[in-house]
This record gives C-alpha cells, structure tokens and sequence, in this order.
C-alpha cells in the first residue's frame, strides 16, 4: 500500500530536431507542482557538451537534472539524457548504456519510451514533440498497449513534424495539442 501511496506518472518526452523550442514551450506551461516526473529524450550531437539542463532551467521553476546512471526519479523534476548514450528505466530508477547502434541507425527515443511502458505501466505518458524520422512511434505503441497516455505536438506547431505525424498517422495520440 505503501508504493500506492508513493506512485506517481512519469512522462517521457522525446524531441529531435527543432526540439529545444518545443522542450521550452512545453516546460514554460507545466506547474511547478504537477506531481509528474519528466524524463527527456532528445536527439543530441554525441560530441556537443550537456547544456540542455541549463537551457531548460530558465523556463521551468522544477529542478532540472543531467541524469547519470541509476538516478532515482521523483515527481516535480526534469530530468535529461546527457549526450551520446542510451537509457532506460527500472524499478523507478534511470540506467544509462553506450548505444549499441551506430548514429543514424539509433532510436533512443523507442528504446527508452518502451523501457518507460514495461516499468510503469499505466502511470507512464509518452510525449513526442518536433523531430524528424520516426523515433517515438514503436515506444508510444507500447505506452498504449500498457494503457498509459500519449501526447503529440500539433505538427503545424513543430517546427519539424515528420516525428508528430508519424506517431498520429500511426493512430496513438490520445492528444494532440501545440507544445
């Protein structure tokens, strides 16, 4: 009864290119207090230096955390996949990895947002913002299949919207909305 108590939705959003707008508008409308964790998953440059963290932090009044591995996630925090790796989550708690495919072929986005699905079941919401390709479209489907919500930026609003409308032509938005 107890973890009852303690259970709490975590969001995982993932974002690609254009995603730093759409990350910032999202956040800058999110209350502080929303009782939601926030994991991001953005498609970033392996040799480009963690500053996401910083950009976030100027908008949103949560802490907003560069994960390392085996983070324990609490509500009202942000927290984002630092550059070139791969992660997932487990009994509440994030794991990092060295990808295992080569850039390009990656889909860091799927593999966290099923990772996300198996460990939390209906408490977990997936978010797919601007991004090109497809990345996203496999998690959200397990998202759906374990009952959880998701969530897609209106791809009018993205300023890349190949990821939104892969994700909705796929027929798992539960919302669509701008970010």
């Amino acid at each position: 009864m107890k973890d009852e108590l303690r259970s709490f939705p975590i969001a995982g959003i993932g974002a690609s290119a254009g995603g730093l707008e759409a990350l910032e508008q999202f956040f800058s409308h999110v209350p502080e207090k929303s009782g939601i964790a926030f994991v991001v998953v953005q498609h970033l440059d392996p040799t480009h230096k963690g500053v996401m963290p910083e950009l976030l932090q100027r908008v949103t009044g949560m802490k907003v955390f560069q994960v390392e591995d085996r983070t324990k996630v609490m509500p009202d925090r942000v927290y984002v996949i630092p550059p070139n790796k791969d992660m997932s989550i487990l009994h509440g708690t994030l794991h990092l990895f060295e990808p295992a495919a080569p850039r390009g072929l990656r889909l860091p986005i799927d593999f966290f947002l099923r990772s996300l699905a198996d460990d939390q079941k209906e408490r977990c919401i997936g978010v797919i913002l601007s991004g090109m390709g497809s990345d996203g479209t496999m998690g959200l489907r397990a998202i759906k299949e374990n009952s959880g919500l998701v969530v897609v930026q209106e791809p009018a609003s993205a300023k890349f919207d190949s990821m939104p409308q892969s994700a909705i032509h796929a027929g798992l938005a539960d919302l669509v909305a701008p970010a």
